[in-house]
């Protein structure tokens, strides 16, 4: 028994040798290409220099400092149906992956069998009738990688389980971005509705002193019909802010895995508008397309791909294995592992289909082929980052200004209708102005709600487009005045 083992470890130490001698693989090695073209030191969009490479903080949405949201995007990231199918393909190309690193090592497998028989006479021929053997074998294969073929197929998968973790984690981003996103929708809608229905009552009391006037014989009917036009077409607002609010409830549910009136009474109740966060530091473009999840998945495939040319190229090559059996056959299990019962074997195994060259060499240029297609993939890929970065910055700067520009605009409209109020008492003014004002004011307020969300959104917008979290970083507080964010409390009171 001794003996035997000690040959077939013998054996394998040849084998061993024999594989460490496999030292190349054929096909080109990955590198990471270069872009398109030179990168420059900063965006274009960006007014400030940078001040770090990293996002201090990935929990961007914290920045708008709501409870609510805070929720709603942990119940994204626990319960959403997209995002749990894209961690369950992560996890399987890892498994895959780990597969194929077996491949690097022996296949040991063992077998046992028994056997009985009973003869018959003619065939026993005057020795036993009852027959019976007992046997068991170790067995041992292993293909010598000569030509780097399992190494390249192992780096193909690596890098295809990298991919895959990176298309998670974009996704990831991208359900936090429309979660946020939706939310703020949300809020605004809601903000443009109680301003709509606010002003529908103001001009309900109008209307009345319109008519109290025209039945003391001081208005006319015309100040009566302006007066209902503008209340009419107030109140016209309503229903479709309405309905806009309901598919808004409705996505964010299903964002957050539930059926779409799941979170009606949540968030029925009117909450207030986004404080707008500080500016995030751009960083470089440089360090933005490390960060990239999108990037680096077209990275990692195109890295699979030019693996996939080295697994093609191999079979240009003879395949080498080598086997080895250690087993032993006996009359009964006493008899097992005996010298007289021993048998073992090696086998040196080459194949080599050198006639079918023009096939092996088709497969060739088809993985040649979807390397270069997995190179235009990645430049257009860094190409797309940098462009949703320049467009997230532009329009996050003058979204910020555009806010700023009409939350004084809403102010100004308030006391405009109070000063008109005032004259109209006095007699210095006629209704038509009133009415005037009135109309402005809702125009204002309505147009500062809804860039105060486009420009929470485009806040969202620009964290997807860096790629991380809103940095610490001193002076760039963007243009968000705090008459603005003052008047968004007011609001909400």
């Amino acid at each position: 028994m001794r003996e035997a083992v000690a040959s077939l470890c013998r054996r394998l130490c040849a084998m061993a040798a024999a594989a460490a001698l496999a030292g190349c693989a054929v096909g080109p090695d990955h590198r990471t290409p270069p872009p398109p073209a030179a990168l420059p030191d900063r965006f274009a969009r960006d007014a400030l220099p940078s001040a770090n490479d990293a996002p201090a903080d990935a929990a961007f949405w914290r920045a708008f400092r709501d409870d609510r949201l805070d929720a709603l995007v942990a119940r994204a990231l626990d319960a959403n149906q997209d995002l749990r199918l894209a961690l369950a393909r992560y996890e399987r190309a890892l498994a895959m992956g780990r597969e194929a690193g077996f491949d690097r090592l022996p296949t040991v497998t063992a077998q046992g069998s028994a056997r009985h028989a009973r003869l018959s006479e003619a065939e026993a021929q005057g020795r036993p009738r009852s027959v019976g053997s007992v046997g068991v074998a170790i067995q041992a294969g292993w293909e010598i990688d000569l030509a780097g073929r399992v190494r390249r197929h192992i780096e193909a998968s690596r890098a295809d389980a990298e991919a895959a973790g990176a298309d998670a984690q974009a996704l990831r981003m991208a359900i936090v971005g429309e979660v946020a996103g939706t939310y703020a929708q949300l809020r605004g809608l809601q903000a443009r509705l109680r301003v709509a229905r606010e002003n529908a009552q103001a001009q309900q009391e109008t209307l009345r002193l319109v008519q109290a006037r025209l039945a003391g014989g001081r208005g006319t009917a015309f100040d009566e019909a302006r007066a209902r036009m503008l209340l009419e077409g107030t109140s016209s607002r309503v229903p479709a802010l309405a309905a806009q609010i309901a598919v808004a409830q409705h996505r964010l549910a299903v964002l957050t895995g539930l059926p779409p009136g799941a979170l009606i009474d949540e968030l029925d109740a009117p909450g207030p508008l986004f404080a707008l966060p500080p500016r995030p530091d751009a960083g470089t473009p440089a360090a933005l397309l490390r960060r990239r999840p999108d990037v680096r998945a077209a990275e990692a495939r195109l890295h699979a791909a030019t693996a996939r040319v080295g697994v093609a190229s191999a079979d240009l090559f003879p395949r080498v294995t080598l086997g080895a059996v250690l087993g032993s056959v006996a009359g009964g299990g006493s008899g097992l592992w005996r010298s007289a019962s021993e048998s073992n074997s090696a086998v040196l195994g080459i194949d080599w289909s050198f006639l079918d060259v023009g096939r092996v060499r088709a497969r060739i240029e088809a993985s040649q082929a979807d390397a270069a297609a997995a190179l235009a993939d990645y430049q257009r890929a860094v190409l797309a980052a940098l462009e949703s970065a320049e467009n997230a910055l532009a329009r996050y700067d003058r979204t910020r200004e555009e806010d700023a520009f009409l939350a004084r605009a809403a102010l100004d409209s308030e006391a405009a209708l109070r000063l008109a109020r005032v004259r109209l008492d006095a007699g210095s003014i006629g209704l038509l102005e009133v009415l005037d004002a009135q109309r402005a004011q809702l125009a204002a307020q309505d147009a500062w709600a809804d860039s105060r969300t486009r420009a929470a959104q485009a806040a969202v917008a620009l964290h997807q487009a860096l790629a991380g979290g809103w940095p610490n970083a001193p002076g760039r507080d963007g243009a968000g005045p705090a008459r603005a964010n003052a008047l968004a409390s007011a609001q909400t009171r």
